[in-house]
């Protein structure tokens, strides 16, 4: 059974998760006002939620030992801190260990999972996501996991399944735009409309809906809205890393100077993938530009 389904009193704190608005999560809900067997799940959205804003020592520091060996869901929030602040060994280690023996939990399906696929366990976590019971938030993530396999066909397999019983949740909405967004042609229109909706919203803007709605203007050849959406995104949240790499991104593609969207980037995360990758075809080009010396005869 899925905690977050419209009927349960989780509905509200679960859709401004999804919705990216992180500091809302944690200001403008009382795990002590839910029921007692709702408790351990706006803790875990909470503690979530400051993941994603970076405050991952934090975290680490207000879960003890033995709330971690008592409670799964714990150990799997904290092993999930770990992971985003030092992606060491140890804490995927540790994942696949909860996952051996916690894989039914839903926490641990849900942050394990993550950890895996971001440790290039992609196999591993499908396998463990797809124990989920009616989940969407499970279905969500198998959907992004596919995606970074390259298999488009599971991913829309696993959106269409989720619209069959969850019908216009917005964990659905979302999953079938990231597929349309892989697919492209026309879907790039139907998941701009989708990302535009959330990120014009009062009620549901985020730094994140509004990096999505960028990235598929993007797609589209808005460049300029693009770029409206990003900056709007950088003023919610200046140190935005996804939306740092996607404003250096479009500077590449529009032919601009990106030493200020690299500066800024690397001021937050100097490790990012797309700087690594950056890197490397800079590295690679230079190769290949050394074994054609130019010759000049007289």
């Amino acid at each position: 059974m899925d905690p977050f389904s419209p009927e349960g009193e989780l509905l509200n704190i679960h859709t401004a998760f999804v919705q990216g608005q992180y500091e809302a999560v944690l200001s403008d809900y009382n795990f002590s006002t839910y029921s007692q067997s709702n408790h351990l799940p706006v803790q875990v959205l909470q503690y979530r939620a400051q993941c994603a804003l970076g405050q991952y020592d934090e975290v680490i520091g207000a879960i003890s030992d033995s709330d971690a060996r008592s409670k799964p869901d714990l150990a799997a929030v904290r092993t999930y801190a770990s992971y985003l602040s030092t992606q060491s060994p140890g804490a995927v280690q540790e994942a696949e260990r909860l996952a051996e023996q916690e894989g039914d939990n839903l926490s641990v399906q849900l942050l394990c999972g993550t950890i895996l696929a971001r440790a290039d366990k992609a196999e591993q976590a499908a396998q463990l996501l797809s124990r989920h019971t009616g989940s969407l938030d499970a279905v969500a993530l198998l959907v992004q996991v596919y995606l970074l396999q390259n298999r488009t066909d599971l991913a829309l397999q696993q959106a269409k399944s989720a619209r069959s019983f969850a019908q216009d949740a917005l964990l659905v909405n979302l999953a079938e735009s990231w597929v349309g967004m892989r697919q492209g042609g026309e879907q790039y229109q139907k998941a701009f409309y989708v990302f535009e909706e959330l990120a014009q919203s009062p009620s549901s803007a985020s730094a994140m809906s509004l990096v999505a709605q960028a990235v598929s203007e993007l797609h589209l050849g808005r460049v300029e809205e693009a770029e409206t959406a990003l900056n709007a995104a950088l003023e919610l949240e200046p140190e935005n890393v996804t939306a740092l790499s996607n404003k250096l991104v479009l500077d590449a593609v529009s032919g601009r100077n990106t030493d200020e969207a690299r500066t800024r980037l690397e001021s937050v995360d100097k490790e990012h993938e797309v700087l690594a990758d950056m890197a490397a075809k800079r590295e690679a080009f230079q190769a290949a530009m050394a074994k054609y010396n130019p010759k000049f005869e007289p």
